[in-house]
């Protein structure tokens, strides 16, 4: 089978659990990302996968063959570490050019690359300029260069904008993507920014507690996230707790009843965890409880700009919608609300 699969793979240092169970098929060609807390595993399972650490236990395979034992640079794999690791005495372009030198590359040919990749890159100008008199966005493009200047297999990168200021850093992961669907190369990324995984990746693995969460799409992670701990993590949720009725219904810690989509694995009387997102609830002027609409009182309000961010209290339960200007109605604190929670935005997370 073509691709990376890692089959129960597990690290342990003495008898500290780093990485347990991992078991995934990383397709050809995709921008993956393992996000997770700090902790979690993923710069372990990351440099596993590039031959710095050593397995524990299970298989590591690219492209049907073994690649478990085999010294990092025998990989041919291309990694981006978190501090760059530039060499501060050297150009642009003889950063670039080193690891062609050590392959014993001739000179023309190191030449030839070095400009290739400066032209990808659009650094045309800076090939003689020391990597200390350049930018931060402009340290990060060397160092990705650097990487896939052999052709790596895949591209590896450990949280590489985490030292970025927040405008830099979007406009580095739009680059970062370009650049990777141009060059349709393999790579995963390990980030802890949830929006930065969410807005770049074809894939997305979540690690929490030492092992995979889930896998899936950005879209099937935030809509559909596999248990509490990904609903929590992903994005800002609604996640309070309720007990089943029966027929697709559950009712609220105040007593109200909501109409949820029916999970035929949750028994009547069972208490459940559910999930609503910011978005996705409604907010009027106050009407009569019918159906998902309840009664409340708004206890905050916070204007970001773009958006308006409103906590409501009702049915002992604390909720906080997300609306545009547009979209507001004038609501302060104290003010009495209605709150309508579309059957098909609830989630039931489970037991």
């Amino acid at each position: 089978m073509s691709g990376l699969i890692l089959e129960n793979v597990e690290k342990h240092y003495g008898s500290a659990c780093a990485v347990t169970d991992v078991n995934l098929h990383l397709p050809e060609g995709k921008l993956v990302c393992f996000l997770g807390p700090s902790g979690c595993g993923k710069t372990t399972l990351l440099r596993m996968i590039a031959g710095l650490e050593t397995l524990t236990g299970g298989e590591i395979r690219l492209d049907g063959e073994d690649i478990g034992n085999t010294p990092a640079h025998l990989r041919n794999f291309g990694m981006v570490f978190q501090s760059l690791a530039l060499f501060p005495h050297m150009t642009v372009g003889e950063n670039i050019a080193y690891p062609l030198k050590l392959r014993g590359v001739s000179k023309a040919e190191q030449q030839t690359r070095v400009v290739e990749l400066l032209e990808l890159i659009q650094l045309q100008q800076m090939i003689d300029r020391p990597v200390a008199k350049l930018s931060g966005g402009q340290r990060q493009r060397v160092a990705i260069a650097r990487a896939i200047a052999n052709h790596p297999k895949i591209l590896l990168l450990d949280e590489p904008l985490s030292a970025l200021d927040a405008k830099l850093r979007e406009s580095m992961q739009v680059e970062i993507r370009q650049l990777q669907q141009r060059l349709n190369i393999t790579t995963i990324m390990v980030t802890h920014d949830q929006r930065e995984a969410m807005t770049m990746a074809d894939i997305v693995v979540v690690l929490g507690e030492h092992r995979v969460q889930q896998v899936g799409t950005p879209i099937e992670i935030y809509r559909h996230p596999a248990n509490e701990f990904v609903a929590d993590f992903i994005g800002s949720g609604n996640i309070f707790p309720a007990t089943a009725l029966g027929n697709g219904k559950v009712s609220l810690p105040g007593g109200d009843a909501l109409q949820v989509p029916i999970c035929s694995s949750i028994l009547v009387g069972e208490k459940v965890k559910m999930l609503i997102r910011p978005e996705d609830l409604q907010l009027s002027a106050p009407q009569a409880t019918a159906g998902n609409r309840l009664l409340g009182k708004v206890t905050f309000v916070r204007d970001i700009g773009a958006t308006i961010e409103t906590t409501v209290e009702c049915s002992g339960v604390s909720f906080t919608a997300l609306s545009t200007p547009c979209q507001g109605i004038g609501l302060s604190i104290g003010h009495p609300v209605s709150v309508t929670l579309p059957v098909e935005a609830c989630r039931v997370l489970g037991a």
